[in-house]
Formats: structure tokens, C-alpha cells, sequence
């Protein structure tokens, strides 16, 4: 009924979000006099109408990149569809041989445009493909199960559809994933084995350093998880009967972490609109609009990894299993591997995905590096202005140092 409920209390909202978009449309109006009284009741109908709505899938809005000095038009484009994700291309108008980046979004309540930043620094000088992974309320039932063993074979075939000269990058959850997928490619010699990944604030191994997250996972055992969080979708979607844990509460989880912060952005919001500040309030409506709008994933995946990465750490104690396969990161010798933690990090502390190292131990000292960036939060680590300006060419070098090309040769057309 958690889901029936959250939805009841959404409708039942409605008649007031309308009042609050009446009241903004009458108190913005230039015939209403611009007084502090006006602004206020303007404000604070915004502010409301925005807290009690649905925010749904943001777009890309990426149609172009600068490669040099030239603007070029970008075309997105679904280039393998499966039923819980679609492979996504960002496809520039150019000639360029630049290296080829699978990047795979996290799995943890936000759709894959949260990383438009990160696919925005890289269009420049990589082909970018990206997972698009589909909210599970929209999957029929029919279509089977999908589970954190499921979630690595998709990033296998990815993989072996992009070709055996990719590059592989994951952005926080499915750091474990992304490396077992590449252990187990090493395991099978498969010829499409990639050329380099890189694990960004993920949780390779949680017991290096606590945070709530990872002491919610080890406080409660796994029977309290699918009794609390787990529910089931209502019959009016899509994915109808299909078990869940939905993004809303996933999204709750997440902003309790920081609720002085959140309440904090959204007091300075309303100052802003009070102000006139329209620039202020234009960044936080954008980065909120992302941040807000969730989607749901199936509870196997959810418990699976709940137990599996937080509760027995299977993949550093060597009993990871797929498909009856122990996962041996051991195995990798041809893929480099770069890990990058950021000193904030309140959600895979620094600790955890510099774990990675120790578990690729037949890989060659010169096949890895790791960073650690000063004073950048999780977010940080893939969005804004560190992730731009200091960590993404970090990247880039590092993909041009294990590509086995020199990168870029030809002039963009």
C-alpha cells in the first residue's frame, strides 16, 4: 500500500499546487503592484507548488558540443534497447578518433540524466555512450526479473557491442558491477575486453570506511529491508505486480542524510524570488529538477545488493558469485584501472573505491592510478565546476594514456 498511499496523498495535493499557481499567476502579473507583499505571496506559491509536485525524467539537452572552435550538433540516439535499460549514443558531427567512453549510471533511485554534467565535459573529446536505465514501474512483469547479477551481464553485452578499444566509466553504485563485469570478461579471455575503467566514489569495499549508508546496510539485517522498503506497483502503471523499492523513498533516504542543507536551499530559493535574484534562482530550480526526479528499481536488485556489497562485502571476500562463477578481479590484466574518491564524500567515503587496487593484484603498477580530490562531496566528483576543471582532465588523460591511440587526429567536420 506504500505506493497507493504516496500517490493518494500527491492527488489529494492537487487542489492546492492549482491555488498556489493561481496565486503566483496573480501576484507576478504586471497589472499587481511590484510590493514586497506581492513578491512574498509569489514566492512563497512557487516555493509550495514545487515541494508538493512530480518532477519527471529530465531531458538531455545536449544538441551540440565546442570541439575546438567549432560547434558541433549532437544527436542522441538508442543504439541497443533491452527491457530494463537502453544504451544511449551521443553522437557528434565530426571525424574525430576519439576514444570510446561506456559510461554507467548509478542504479539509485535517479534517472541517468543527473550525469549530464559528466557527459557534457566529455562530448568534446570522447565518443560517449551511456546506460539509460528504464524505471521499473514501466517494465511489465512479463518481462522477468532484474537483479544485481542481471545488472553486470547488461554491462558485459555493452561492452562487447562497443568493442574491445572502450573505455569504461562508473559513476558511484555501479563501481561493484563495472568491476565484476570486467573480471569476469578477463576470467572468459573474451576478445572485447576493455581498454580501462575508471571507479568513481563507489563502494568496492564498504568496511574501509563507515558512513550512514554503509551502517544502515550493517545495522539492519535483510528481512527489515524488504519489510520497510519494498512494495509493490499498483495496477495502474505499467509495471504492474512487479516488487520495487521506489525512488521517492530512496530520494527520502538520501535528502535525511542533509535535511538542514536541503531546507537551508530551499529557504535561500525563497529569498531569491523575494530579491528578483532570477539567476540564483534559475541554478537552484535546475540542479532541484534533476535531484528531484526519481525513478523506481526491482527489489531483487535492490536486496541483492543491499546484501551482497554492504552486508557480506562478497566481492573483497572473493565469494562473489555469477551465475555460479566466482567473480577474481585478479584475473585483469589488460584493462587500467583509475579510481577517484573525493574527501567529502559522505556516501562512499575515501576508503572504499581505492579497494579496487588491492583486489586487481595482477594488474601492472603502471596500469593504475588513483586520486583523491580535496574538498569535493560526492556530487562533486562528477558535476560542477571540480569535476570540469580539475577531475574530468584527469580522466581524459588517463583514457589517452591507455587507449593504445594518440586520440583526436583528425580535423572536426
Amino acid at each position: 500500500m506504500l505506493y497507493q498511499v504516496y500517490d493518494f496523498s500527491y492527488l489529494m495535493a492537487a487542489p492546492m499546487r492549482a491555488l498556489a499557481g493561481i496565486t503566483k499567476a496573480v501576484f507576478q502579473n504586471p497589472l499587481t503592484p511590484d510590493t514586497g507583499y506581492a513578491r512574498v505571496m509569489a514566492a512563497g506559491a512557487e516555493l509550495f507548488e514545487r515541494t508538493t509536485r512530480r518532477y519527471e525524467k529530465p531531458k538531455w539537452m545536449l544538441d551540440a558540443t565546442e570541439i575546438g572552435s567549432q560547434k558541433i550538433p549532437v544527436t542522441v540516439k538508442t543504439v541497443m534497447q533491452k527491457p530494463f535499460c537502453n544504451l544511449l549514443h551521443f553522437e557528434r558531427k565530426t571525424t574525430n578518433q576519439d576514444p570510446k567512453v561506456l559510461i554507467v549510471a548509478p542504479m539509485s533511485g535517479h534517472h541517468a540524466t543527473l550525469l549530464r554534467g559528466t557527459v557534457e565535459a566529455m562530448l568534446p573529446e570522447h565518443d560517449v555512450y551511456i546506460t539509460d536505465w528504464i524505471d521499473a514501474r514501466l517494465v511489465p512483469l512479463a518481462e522477468g526479473k532484474f537483479d544485481l547479477e542481471d545488472n553486470i551481464t547488461y554491462i558485459m553485452d555493452f561492452i562487447r557491442a562497443l568493442g574491445p578499444d572502450v573505455h569504461v566509466m562508473a559513476v558511484c553504485q555501479p563501481a561493484v558491477p563495472v568491476l565484476c563485469a570486467v573480471s569476469l570478461m578477463a576470467q572468459m579471455k573474451d576478445p572485447a575486453q576493455a581498454r580501462s575503467m575508471t571507479l568513481m566514489g563507489g563502494p568496492i569495499d564498504t568496511r574501509r570506511a563507515q558512513t550512514k549508508v554503509t551502517q544502515l546496510g550493517k545495522d539492519k539485517p535483510l528481512s527489515w529491508f524488504e519489510r520497510t522498503v519494498i512494495t509493490t506497483v499498483p495496477m495502474y502503471y505499467p509495471g504492474a505486480c512487479r516488487k520495487i523499492y521506489p525512488g521517492f523513498v530512496q530520494l527520502s533516504s538520501f535528502m535525511s542524510m542533509n535535511m538542514d542543507r536541503h531546507v537551508g536551499e530551499h529557504l535561500r530559493l525563497f529569498h531569491h524570488l523575494v530579491k528578483g535574484d532570477g539567476s540564483s534562482a534559475a541554478s537552484h530550480k535546475k540542479f532541484y529538477d534533476e535531484y528531484l526526479s526519481v525513478m523506481d528499481i526491482t527489489a531483487e536488485f535492490y536486496l541483492q545488493t543491499v546484501e551482497r556489497v554492504f552486508q557480506e562485502h562478497a566481492l573483497p571476500e572473493g565469494t562473489f558469485r555469477w551465475k555460479n562463477m566466482v567473480v577474481n578481479p585478479g584475473a585483469i590484466e589488460q584493462t587500467a584501472l583509475l579510481t577517484i574518491e573525493g574527501e567529502l564524500d559522505d556516501i562512499s567515503a575515501p576508503g572504499q573505491t581505492i579497494a579496487a587496487h588491492d583486489l586487481c593484484s595482477n594488474l601492472k603498477a603502471d596500469m593504475k592510478e588513483h586520486r583523491l580530490i580535496q574538498s569535493v562531496g560526492h556530487y562533486g566528483i562528477f558535476n560542477g565546476r571540480r569535476w570540469k576543471g580539475e577531475i574530468q582532465p584527469i580522466v581524459k588523460a588517463f583514457m589517452r594514456k591507455n587507449a593504445g591511440t594518440s586520440g583526436s587526429s583528425k580535423k572536426a567536420g
